[in-house]
């Protein structure tokens, strides 16, 4: 049974270059990721946002004091930069840095797409096209209950399948990949309405 109440977390009480209160910064695989509150104009809820500015494999921050097995995790993400790539995405059932889904939305590649990692190797369950857009603010937001996974960008349902590859309660939390220079903001999680 879920126990995590919804919440919105807007980072606009957190002082700029550090984390919030509870949320955890590492990579999966290797790198040298930075995690830390900016100003933003644009941001949703202005004027701070989260963002990640340094690169690794697959950088990740979570909010370690959630539980969540059911539920649904969003955020709005800017993708910013990036050579290599342009991607921003949400982690949840996060058990440590190398057991956890992700999706995740990439300006570069002009699409969604869903994975689990186990082991620290991430795996793909599927991509879809989606429009993508760079300097822009989109919303991204996951739906899971049991084995059931609705992957939603921008209001659209744009993935829909069943995967039990990593059940029970985890984390949740903002991912990233490479080089890219990302933004969040208003992140929600919490148990969904029955």
């Amino acid at each position: 049974m879920d126990t995590v109440q919804a919440q919105i977390v807007d980072f606009d009480s957190v002082s700029v270059g550090t984390l919030p209160s509870g949320w955890v910064a590492g990579v999966t695989g290797r790198g040298a990721p930075r995690w830390a509150v900016v100003e933003d104009a644009t941001a949703p809820s202005a004027p701070r946002v989260l963002e990640q500015s340094g690169s690794g494999t697959f950088p990740w921050c979570v909010r370690g004091d959630v539980a969540l097995a059911d539920g649904f995790v969003e955020a709005r993400v800017k993708p910013v930069a990036g050579r290599e790539d342009q991607a921003g995405g949400v982690v949840w059932r996060w058990k440590d840095g190398n057991h956890y889904y992700v999706a995740r939305a990439n300006a570069l590649e002009g699409n969604v797409s869903l994975y689990y990692t186990e082991a620290g190797a991430r795996k793909t369950l599927r991509y879809v096209d989606a429009p993508v857009k760079a300097g822009t603010w989109h919303t991204l937001r996951v739906e899971f209950r049991a084995t059931h996974i609705r992957v939603l960008f921008d209001g659209i349902v744009r993935i829909e399948l069943d995967d039990a590859h990593i059940p029970g309660a985890g984390a949740i939390g903002l991912w990233t990949k490479a080089d890219s220079v990302t933004r969040f903001d208003d992140v929600r999680f919490g148990a969904l309405a029955r």
